[in-house]
C-alpha cells in the first residue's frame, strides 16, 4: 500500500493506493474508498518491458481560466478577506449546494452551504446575522475539516 499528499488547487487529498489485483486497484481519498479499473496497457515497442504493476493515476491538472470575456459568476470562489466571522467545514466532504450570494443579507441560523458528507447532506448555518463578505468554495468542491466556506461580516 502506498500513500501520497497531493495539493490541488489549494486542496489536501489524502491518497492510499492499494496492491493491484488483475485488471483493479483499490483507492482511498480522503477516506474515500474506491475501486479502480485498469485499462489496457499501451502496446510495448521492441526492446521495452512491460511494468509489473500498473502506476498510480495523478489527478488531471486544474482546468485553465478561460478567456477574459467570459463573465464570471458570483459563486466563483473567493480568497477569504480578513475579519469577519468564516463558516467553517465541520468534517470532509463535497459541497453540493451553496445557498446565498456575496452581498446577501443572512440571519443566525441560515442555511449557506450544503456539505455531503459520509453520503450524508449536511446543512451549514451561520452562527450570526449579517452580510455575506465571501464564498470560499465553488459546487462540486472537495473540501477539509475546517476549511473556510463562506465569510460573513
Amino acid at each position: 500500500m502506498k500513500e501520497y499528499k497531493y495539493t490541488i488547487n489549494g486542496n489536501v487529498y489524502n491518497v492510499v493506493v492499494g496492491e493491484v489485483t488483475g485488471q483493479s486497484v483499490p483507492v482511498s481519498v480522503n477516506g474515500t474508498p474506491y475501486l479502480v479499473e485498469l485499462g489496457e496497457h499501451p502496446q510495448q515497442t521492441q526492446g521495452t518491458t512491460a511494468p509489473q504493476h500498473a502506476a498510480p493515476a495523478k489527478p488531471a491538472p486544474a482546468k485553465q481560466p478561460q478567456a477574459e470575456t467570459e463573465p464570471q459568476a458570483e459563486t466563483q470562489p473567493q480568497a477569504a478577506p480578513k475579519g469577519g466571522t468564516p463558516v467553517k467545514a465541520p468534517l470532509p466532504g463535497v459541497i453540493t449546494a451553496i445557498e446565498v450570494e456575496v452581498g446577501q443579507q443572512v440571519n443566525e441560523g441560515d442555511t449557506v452551504v450544503v456539505l455531503e458528507a459520509m453520503k450524508m447532506a449536511n446543512n451549514l448555518a451561520t452562527e450570526k446575522s449579517g452580510k455575506v463578505a465571501a464564498i470560499c468554495v465553488k459546487q462540486g468542491q472537495s473540501v477539509m475539516e475546517d476549511d473556510v466556506l463562506v465569510v460573513i461580516e
